[in-house]
């Protein structure tokens, strides 16, 4: 798991409950997006719309019970964005 993966999943992690919501993903992804590109926690080309965000969710929810674990989305990121 990186360290730019990590990071993503607490800036997304809104309630700071250590797990992701498909809700959280979209919402935090439209509010805190280009502000975490701009940062450089978050490559630029993956600040999308609502669909985007929900795919990727989608594509991490590797147990199927709309919650991510940090394990469940690093996993996922640091392949998309290529930090590993």
């Amino acid at each position: 798991m990186s360290e730019k993966a990590r990071k993503l999943f607490e800036a997304l992690d809104l309630d700071q409950n250590g797990t992701l919501t498909r809700e959280e993903v979209i919402t935090a992804l439209r509010t805190k997006g280009p502000t975490l590109a701009a940062s450089g926690v978050l490559p630029l080309w993956a600040v999308g719309d609502a669909d985007a965000s929900s795919a990727l969710f989608d594509a991490a929810d590797q147990n199927g019970d709309a919650v991510l674990t940090l394990e469940e989305f690093s996993a996922v990121v640091d392949r998309r964005f290529g930090w590993r």
